[in-house]
């Protein structure tokens, strides 16, 4: 599959999970539970506090398609601007929102146009002003260089065909001494590829999620430092039995080769400030000037 067709698998599957909400017949994994399976819960459920799910629209929250909750542990201050990237239904952005007050700023980025409908519908509905919502890719952000304090994204990263492209344009965007905090789908060790495909399929979809260590190395090159990467939910073999065997697998013969190696995690790195890239680029031992 190209990544033209990725994309456009995405942009379908999204869009038609985003018109369930609105006609009010909820949504699952990418829009499809036929394609997904339909005990999908281990992976959504249970992300968000109600005192964070209380304060939002209720079609916000059923738009959720997350596999974790970047709003809990990016650490944002008032003031901070803030970009989603794959913000779907808004809820991380409108979370965000509240979180960097009304002197900070939440943009939320997503190239599916019923979503983006979604989102400003449910930004309307939550009354919060500091928010914009922008149609783009995020290999592609449309926003100039070091504009950003902070980049979040739920479990979109994994989806991209071009996971370098992404990582360069977080990076771009990003002002010095910026963070990057990201919850995603990972893969630790090795797993034949047919299983990992058909695991993936389960998880998110799309079957693109990086290993732990090609995602620390990945980042590494696109120029971020302080990379890691923490578990925040492993997902266990008998999470998608269900859906493992509709799709014709013997899971009890894989289940020793898969079990404990896929789970959600969140992903933290930083832009060097300047102090930094100074340092590197004079090659002296100063002390960190910002």
């Amino acid at each position: 599959m190209s990544a033209q067709d990725i994309k456009e698998v995405v942009k379908e599957r999204y869009g038609a999970a985003a018109r369930r909400v609105t006609t009010g017949e909820g949504s699952s994994c990418c829009g499809a539970s036929a394609q997904c399976g339909t005990d999908i819960d281990p992976i959504t459920r249970d992300l968000y506090e109600a005192s964070q799910t209380s304060i939002l629209p209720e079609d916000a929250v059923k738009a959720s398609l997350g596999c974790g909750n970047p709003t809990a542990l990016a650490e944002l201050k008032p003031g901070e601007t803030v970009l989603d990237l794959g913000s779907g239904g808004g809820i991380d952005v409108l979370l965000s929102a509240r979180r960097v007050g009304p002197t900070g700023k939440a943009y939320g980025l997503d190239m599916t146009d019923d979503m983006l409908a979604l989102a400003r519908a449910n930004q309307k509905k939550s009354g919060v002003t500091n928010v914009e919502f922008l149609r783009g890719e995020i290999e592609n952000i449309p926003l100039p260089a070091d504009s950003v304090d902070v980049i979040i994204s739920n479990c979109v990263i994994n989806l991209s065909a071009d996971k370098d492209r992404v990582l360069s344009e977080a990076f771009r965007v990003l002002k010095p001494g910026g963070r990057m905090a990201v919850s995603d789908v990972v893969v630790h060790g090795e797993v034949p590829e047919e299983i990992q495909k058909s695991l993936l399929l389960w998880v998110g979809c799309i079957a693109g999620a990086l290993r732990d260590e090609d995602y620390v190395s990945k980042l590494k090159a696109a120029g971020f430092e302080g990379v890691s990467i923490e578990p925040t939910r492993v997902y266990q073999i008998e999470d998608a039995r269900a859906f493992l065997t509709g799709q014709g697998m013997d899971v009890d013969a894989i289940a020793p080769l898969v079990d404990g190696k896929f789970m959600s995690a969140f992903i933290r790195a930083s832009k060097p400030s300047f102090g930094t890239v100074l340092k590197q680029s004079l090659g002296l031992n100063v002390l960190k000037c910002c």
